[in-house]
């Protein structure tokens, strides 16, 4: 999908996809290998830059073609209802002397928000700037998926507490595995963040530089707390692995207790069925005298264990 705006008088205006003006942000979502050629060809911008962002195992990194075309991708995260999962994915950003290019492979709600006018400040003719708040709505919408994660693993916890449950151990891998791909990609994009701070790849003013440095600043933030819920998410589940370890052990340990109860009995009852000459064969409480013998070795078996702990 090809959506074209322009900032005008504080305001976003949605253009026609024909009308690639100077100074406009052109965004591509999925895009169809027609409108990556129209994009290439209307504003000579390299066709790989439009392509690399399309590959979901794209590292983040700079590049810098000619000069004046420069490719940014950055990792950002992406909630998905279906599965109930998080997860990342590229966005590309293409940045020339007269436009303004991102490309991703599925919408991100950051950029429905500058789309939709509600991020103050937005001028789509200051390119340096809009990276940069592009880069601050990610680094916020990363702590905020991390306050979820967070949030989702102690209900898991009081559920777990509750009954163990298969299918509440498979939320929690999930969640890790989550944490585990927000770790390596706020990583991935601190390294992106600095190389733009430090080298002469933008063009930056002061309050540009303030900006950036606030962004890795939440960046660094988001990455502290990926790993402090990561370590928190893996002690949980090594605790709740030994529980049900230990859980097992006492259920192996109780029917053990009952079998050795039940053979008692078992094999009272074996001796005296044997075909030949036992006691109380003639006598006519033979019956009662036998189950009598049973009871008193069940119940001094039963005694015995319960002192052994075995029960």
């Amino acid at each position: 999908m090809l959506t074209i705006f322009q900032s005008r008088n504080d305001n976003i205006v949605c253009l026609s996809t024909n009308d690639m003006e100077k100074g406009s942000w052109i965004n591509l979502v999925n895009p169809s290998e027609e409108e990556l050629q129209t994009v290439a060809q209307n504003t000579g911008i390299y066709y790989d830059f439009l392509k690399y962002p399309l590959d979901d195992e794209e590292l983040p990194r700079v590049e810098i073609e000619d000069n004046n075309q420069v490719l940014i991708i950055i990792n950002v995260p992406a909630f998905h209802k279906k599965d109930l999962i998080y997860d990342t994915f590229p966005l590309g950003i293409v940045l020339t002397e007269d436009y303004f290019v991102t490309i991703c492979l599925q919408p991100i709600d950051i950029l429905k928000e500058f789309a939709q006018g509600k991020i103050k400040g937005l001028a789509t003719f200051k390119k340096t700037r809009f990276v940069f708040q592009i880069m601050q709505k990610t680094a916020n919408l990363y702590l905020k998926y991390l306050r979820e994660i967070n949030k989702k693993t102690d209900e898991i916890e009081y559920e777990l507490q509750k009954s163990m449950r298969n299918k509440e151990l498979i939320r929690l891998l999930d969640l890790e595995k989550s944490l585990v791909y927000f770790t390596t990609s706020l990583r991935s994009n601190e390294k992106v963040m600095e190389k733009l701070l430090r080298g002469k790849t933008l063009k930056m003013y002061e309050e540009d530089q303030d900006l950036l440095e606030d962004v890795i600043i939440e960046n660094k933030q988001a990455i502290e707390m990926a790993d402090i819920y990561s370590n928190i998410l893996s002690g949980m589940m090594d605790a709740f692995a030994s529980i049900i370890s230990n859980n097992l052990n006492i259920v192996m340990k109780f029917l053990a207790s009952i079998t050795i109860v039940l053979a008692l009995p078992t094999m009272v009852a074996s001796f005296f069925g044997m075909n030949v000459q036992i006691p109380f064969q003639n006598s006519p409480h033979g019956f009662f005298i036998v189950l009598s013998i049973s009871l008193v070795l069940s119940v001094l078996s039963v005694m015995f264990l319960i002192k052994r702990n075995m029960f």
